[in-house]
């Protein structure tokens, strides 16, 4: 293209891939005026009238306004600056997008009315001070005069939800079903009654002290992600490395609970101890539902708002019986 040459507006229409009304258009909005208009009254573009018209067509595919274009080709603001202000309204638009369509995959599987409507919407809308009071009153009501060892449930509020600035979609339904929740007596009492009966007694007031409750969720998570490893990798329970792993394991479990090491007698302690828990999460199955229902709902969607999904806990048995094996195996 001649640089000097001027285009009648059917030519610039097939290069720019605009309407002839649509250039039209533009030229008489004030947007971009044609190089020269013949005394016929034809309009003629040269080749940077088109280049700036290809650049409007581009601007207007990514939905950006006809003032905002203006300002651009008179020199008002820059091409940066124009995308970026369009991009941090795009990314605006796709939030509350996402938020809406949380909302309504949410009322499609519940079914809703239209106060159940205003509330999903309220839900997604709290700022993040408002999430924060009502996962505490959650706690307080949930906690108050529970009978388990002190500090238990100040130890399980620091597992709470925190929704990113730009969560997925997943996480705001996720976020809504945990919100509306915790506002029900329903649930709070039902999470209240499986803590109490699940840590307000032998053998979970045991796990819930502060000692051993650090150390499963410190040092022993670190442990049993190389003992999960190992059973995942098909290595036999009476392997050596199986046998080392669960010896360490045993060891940190003896060092952090009676500041000693495992001997025979107390792996095997430790063995049948696997074994019982195999029993129960194996016949169980009206209690494993109760958790599930329960804290352990809670803890999932926790998990999924925080963007850590939680192991699913499907190897559960036959991974206690695999480290009973590997612990009995050790103290022969």
């Amino acid at each position: 293209m001649d640089d000097n040459e001027t285009y009648p507006i059917g030519d610039v229409a097939r290069r720019t891939g605009l309407s002839v009304s649509a250039i039209r258009y533009y030229s008489d909005a004030g947007v971009i005026a044609p190089t020269h208009v013949t005394e016929a009254g034809y309009r003629l573009y040269d080749v940077r009238a088109i280049a700036r018209l290809e650049l409007i067509r581009t601007l207007r595919d990514l939905d950006a306004g006809l003032d905002d274009i203006r300002r651009l080709l008179g020199g008002e603001t820059s091409l940066h600056d124009l995308l970026a202000t369009h991009l941090e309204l795009v990314e605006r638009q796709e939030r509350d997008l996402r938020a809406r369509r949380a909302v309504l995959r949410t009322l499609v599987k519940q079914g809703g009315t239209a106060a159940k409507v205003a509330l999903m919407r309220k839900l997604v809308s709290m700022p993040d001070e408002e999430r924060e009071r009502l996962i505490d009153d959650f706690w307080n009501e949930v906690g108050e005069n529970l009978d388990v060892p002190p500090g238990f449930v100040e130890r399980l509020r620091t597992m709470r939800p925190r929704l990113p600035e730009d969560p997925t979609a997943a996480q705001l339904e996720a976020w809504i079903e945990l919100a509306d929740l915790v506002r029900g007596e329903e649930f709070r009492g039902a999470v209240r009654s499986w803590l109490q009966d699940t840590y307000g007694t032998f053998p979970g007031r045991r796990l819930a002290d502060a000692p051993v409750w650090d150390f499963i969720h410190q040092e022993g998570m670190e442990i049993g992600k190389e003992v999960l490893e190992a059973y995942r990798s098909g290595l036999p329970a009476d392997s050596p490395r199986s046998r080392e792993l669960v010896v360490g394991m045993a060891d940190a479990t003896a060092g952090a609970l009676a500041g000693g090491r495992s001997t025979a007698e107390s792996r095997e302690r430790l063995a049948t101890a696997f074994l019982m828990v195999e029993e129960i999460q194996r016949s169980d199955a009206e209690e494993n539902a109760r958790y599930d229902a329960t804290h352990g709902r809670y803890l999932s969607l926790v998990a999924v708002i925080n963007g850590t999904p939680p192991d699913t806990g499907d190897d559960g048995p036959a991974l206690f019986a695999w480290i009973a094996a590997a612990l009995r195996a050790s103290a022969r």
